[in-house]
């Protein structure tokens, strides 16, 4: 018996970092597929920010959370709940970069990135699994990226999350599967958004070859669309046309 695609009507999705870049392109996607929306940011201006330029008012909240903070992640998900009264879909985007190697990266600029992309996911995990499980199911996507798999040098903090990102998503996999709980990692390699540097109109250009946000915002939604009898458990995506290296 064929099984339908799964709806995003109607459900309630939670965006981390969802202020900006990929996350706010997957928040908007998200709406356009009649989703509820709540996404956080670390600073208020750009939590405005958002909220003004993905409109649908009655359907998207936002708020500040730090997702590297386990009582902001309680707040936020506390929060979320109170708005929309359930939590159906998790996008742990939050995260951060910072490319020196082992020798000059400061203790500081290690604790912040291992906070913000390995142990803020799984405080949003964490708290979130709980309703997923009451409920009878849920998704979780994870952003992680093609760095979680392929070390480079300067990388190796960040290298270090995402490589423990990756491991950390299929073991949770496995841990609530029966639970209805699926769980996908999109590994992307260069996106054009601000986290690289480079996203802005001067740079449109320069960066065409790189993946837009609004691509994974696609795949995302083609992840929480297949029928809930199948989880994809990891996608590598890449540039079509990269730069030719001399």
């Amino acid at each position: 018996m064929h099984e339908k695609s799964s709806s995003i009507e109607n459900k309630v999705a939670v965006v981390t970092g969802g202020t900006r870049g990929i996350g706010r392109a997957v928040a908007r996607r998200l709406l356009a597929e009649g989703a509820r929306v709540a996404i956080c940011g670390t600073r208020q201006k750009s939590v405005d920010d958002a909220l003004e330029l993905l409109e649908s008012k009655e359907r998207v909240f936002g708020m500040v959370a730090d997702v590297s903070k386990l009582e902001d992640v309680r707040g936020f998900v506390s929060a979320v709940k109170r708005q929309f009264g359930a939590i159906h879909i998790l996008i742990n985007n939050a995260g951060a970069g910072i490319f020196r190697s082992v020798a000059d990266l400061t203790p500081e600029e290690w604790q912040r990135m291992i906070g913000l992309n390995l142990t803020g996911a799984y405080y949003c995990c964490h708290e979130v699994l709980p309703i997923f499980i009451q409920g009878g199911g849920g998704d979780v996507v994870n952003i992680s990226s093609l760095a979680g798999k392929n070390p480079f040098a300067g990388g190796a903090g960040y290298n270090a999350s995402k490589f423990g990102l990756n491991g950390f998503s299929e073991a949770m996999m496995m841990d609530h599967r029966h639970a209805g709980v699926r769980v996908t990692t999109i590994m992307p390699g260069s996106v054009d958004t601000e986290f690289g540097g480079s996203a802005g109109p001067d740079q449109n250009e320069k960066n065409s070859w790189k993946i837009a946000p609004d691509d994974i915002a696609e795949i995302v939604v083609n992840v929480l669309r297949i029928p809930r009898r199948t989880t994809i458990g990891q996608i590598e995506v890449r540039p079509s046309r990269p730069p030719v290296k001399i």
